[in-house]
């Protein structure tokens, strides 16, 4: 008989085994997969630093897999480099591998394109620009790696490992290094993996950093720890043998290690604490490792009792732990000889997180429940939520590096859904909402911050979890708006907020401007004429636009109809225009115009200059049409004169009549204008002569290579007003002469 088909329990753990065997099987074809559709896209490619893209993809694998990433961020790797040989790189890894490693990716490949403009743009202003655009330009760039972290936390695993490989591969091959990528790692990178908890990528990050920015230092420090290493490490292995030894004969199972030297540390503890070589404890170090945490602190007694400790140099990391969740007894001790030897005590779960820190608690998409930093997790949004809010920490951690003012100036808050918004400082829950979605302000209500109800002024702070309640209909209140009630601190927010107001009080008007225009349609008998062709015909793009100015009543009704009924062409020959037949001259002053010494004559205002009071005129005999009235100047009158010149006879303006009840007499007068052709020149060049109170009986233009030559028919008392006219026209916009013809 098969045991186990009688035994459940053996079942149970035969189909755990299997399950787990598989899910290990595909993990690694999932790698072998994206390297196998990378390399024929990679190979024979290079990198900006010169590196064989493949070869990098690979070694940035490897270190995923040494410090715990899980075989989907390993599998990215390769894929972030292929999408650039991709059309349509989402749409192609979505479908062999699913939108899951298609989107960390797609993710990664902008943040890298994002890194590589802001590099360049540093190196730049660091050769011409002031320090503080400098570091300004690197601000930006922490601000946009935050954000990419946030929407997919594998990111920032991903841009480590490749940023190390990247400094190993210039260690390897000898190369220049830029500086701007060297300060960068040094800054933004290393700091990065501390807050984080990666000591191994940190210490290796800033030990290459510090090699290329200062390679001087770097040697004479390498050059201190080779010439004592012989000695040291002997009297280390004494130490440590004479430590594991006596532990064990007090029961305790500890593993005793020494631990290794950076040089980066050193120099840092040698300038902090302007000390010697000499004088740095921790060069000589010995870790100890014990199963549980009452062990650690029995571990400690023994080598307080075994060894002289040194004042001052002990800390509880464990009782109390570092912001980035790393736990660890340390103390400082003199050997026989009065030696300083620095002592870590740990347990194996404490070392792990002090080794790889977020990535042996990796959980957001990977891992379930394991918790991050010290912080015990429910799940995997809780998870996020305190990797997300170490993010937030380490951005903090670079503003004390920062001159004041660059990263004050704004906080960082997560959504329900644990994404990061990105807001000024002393921003509300109004801001916010407006910043997640324009309708999600108007409707905004009530808040929730961290669980806990606030009101909406409530200034936020950095890494707290904002929920804003909302109506189904609805919009913002006017007390938004007064600064001194402190509703609303985003300029973009305030502005969102009248943008509303002015749509409401808009709506209104514009409906009011409707009803006035669709009134003169209906006294034109023109309701059938389409009103976006009308608006188009008057300047405007919309004829919800045209309504709103009438509705303002900043544009005259007189102009709509002057485009519904065009004037009709005066006719070719030049003397044909405002006949007049007085039967006697105006010697009251009727405002016409008196032949001198003739009693009575017919008289008619010449059309190709159209003279009006005060004009200097003159009058020319025609042969059976009377007198044609011209100005002075008119050209054509000289021309006439010139063959005919004995037909020229005196005229002038008959004289006004003062106390008249009827208004004076009208005259009509072309106006020639040039300017750049643009929506609205015509309504805002016909909205002057409204003003001014001038007829408007006529208008052609022409348009030709963006530039639009207008002609005007006005009716004028006088040509002094025109002149007034004629001003303002050439104060408009693109205006460039304005004349009469």
């Amino acid at each position: 008989m098969n045991p186990s088909s009688s035994d459940p329990a053996a079942t149970g753990s035969a189909s755990l085994a299997l399950a787990t065997d598989a899910q290990a099987s595909d993990a690694a074809d999932t790698v072998a997969r994206a390297r196998a559709f990378a390399e024929p896209l990679l190979v024979g490619e290079s990198l900006g630093t010169a590196e064989n893209t493949l070869a990098h993809a690979d070694a940035v694998c490897a270190i995923l897999a040494s410090i715990g990433g899980s075989p989907a961020m390993q599998a990215g790797a390769y894929l972030v480099y292929a999408c650039e040989h991709l059309n349509r790189p989402q749409e192609v890894l979505a479908k062999r591998f699913g939108d899951n490693l298609a989107s960390l990716a797609m993710e990664t490949a902008k943040l890298i394109r994002v890194q590589q403009q802001a590099r360049a743009a540093q190196a730049i202003a660091s050769t011409s620009a002031p320090l503080a655009q400098t570091k300004a330009t690197q601000t930006e760039n922490v601000r946009k790696m935050l954000l990419a972290f946030s929407r997919d936390l594998r990111v920032v695993m991903l841009r480590l490992a490749s940023r190390l490989q990247t400094l190993r591969h210039y260690a390897a091959s000898k190369r220049a290094v830029p500086p701007s990528l060297a300060r960068e790692s040094l800054q933004v990178f290393a700091p990065l993996a501390n807050r984080l908890g990666i000591w191994e990528c940190k210490w290796e990050l800033e030990d290459l950093s510090l090699r290329f920015l200062e390679p001087d230092t770097y040697r004479q420090v390498a050059s201190l720890l080779q010439k004592t290493r012989t000695e040291r490490e002997q009297g280390i292995e004494r130490l440590r043998l004479q430590l594991q030894d006596a532990m064990a004969t007090d029961g305790i199972h500890a593993t005793v290690q020494g631990r290794p030297k950076h040089i980066y540390s050193i120099v840092k503890k040698m300038r902090g604490k302007s000390l010697g070589f000499g004088q740095v404890y921790d060069i000589r170090a010995l870790r100890i490792i014990v199963p549980t945490l009452a062990d650690c602190y029995q571990a400690l007694a023994h080598v307080h009792s075994a060894f002289t400790p040194v004042v001052g140099e002990f800390d509880d990391y464990i009782a109390k732990p570092k912001a980035n969740g790393y736990q660890s007894l340390h103390t400082v001790v003199r050997d026989s000889a009065g030696l300083p030897v620095e002592i870590q005590i740990r347990t194996p779960a404490m070392h792990a997180q002090a080794e790889h820190g977020v990535a042996a608690h990796w959980v957001y998409k990977e891992a379930g429940t394991k918790g991050y930093a010290g912080v015990s997790a429910s799940g995997a949004y809780d998870a996020k939520i305190a990797v997300l809010r170490q993010l937030l920490a380490w951005e903090r951690d670079l503003s004390g590096q920062q001159e004041a003012g660059l990263f004050e100036d704004r906080i960082y808050v997560l959504t329900p859904d644990a994404a990061i918004v990105e807001l000024p400082q002393g921003a509300t829950a109004v801001d916010f909402a407006y910043s997640v979605h324009t309708d999600l302000g108007h409707r905004c209500r009530g808040a929730r911050v961290d669980g806990a109800m606030v009101a909406l002024n409530t200034p936020l702070r950095n890494g707290q979890t904002v929920e804003v309640s909302v109506v189904k209909e609805g919009g913002p209140s006017r007390d938004w708006l007064n600064a001194e009630l402190g509703f609303l601190v985003s300029h973009r927010a305030r502005a969102k907020v009248r943008a509303w107001f002015n749509a409401l009080a808009t709506h209104e008007t514009v409906a009011r401007g409707r009803e006035a225009v669709e009134k003169l349609l209906q006294r034109e008998g023109k309701t059938s004429v389409n009103l976006e062709e009308l608006a188009g015909r008057l300047g405007f793009d919309a004829a919800d636009d045209l309504f709103e100015v009438v509705g303002k009543d900043e544009f005259s009704l007189r102009t709509i109809e002057l485009v519904l009924r065009p004037a009709v062409p005066a006719p070719a020959q030049a003397d044909s225009a405002l006949l007049k037949r007085p039967t006697q001259p105006d010697r009251s002053g009727a405002g016409g115009v008196l032949v001198v010494g003739v009693g009575s004559l017919l008289t008619q205002l010449a059309s190709c200059c159209k003279p009006a009071p005060p004009d200097a005129i003159c009058g020319f005999v025609t042969r059976g049409k009377g007198v044609s009235v011209h100005r002075a100047d008119c050209s054509n009158l000289r021309e006439m004169l010139a063959r005919n010149g004995e037909r020229l006879i005196e005229v002038q303006w008959g004289p006004s009549r003062p106390g008249a009840g009827a208004p004076g007499a009208v005259y009509p007068v072309d106006v020639a204008i040039e300017a750049a052709d643009r929506q609205g020149l015509l309504r805002d060049i016909s909205e002057v002569f409204a003003k001014e109170k001038m007829n408007l009986i006529g208008v052609q233009t022409q348009s030709l290579k963006s530039t639009a030559w207008m002609t005007f028919t006005v009716e004028v008392a006088d040509a002094i007003k025109l002149q007034r006219a004629l001003a303002m026209v050439r104060e408009l916009e693109g205006v460039r002469s304005a004349r009469r013809r």
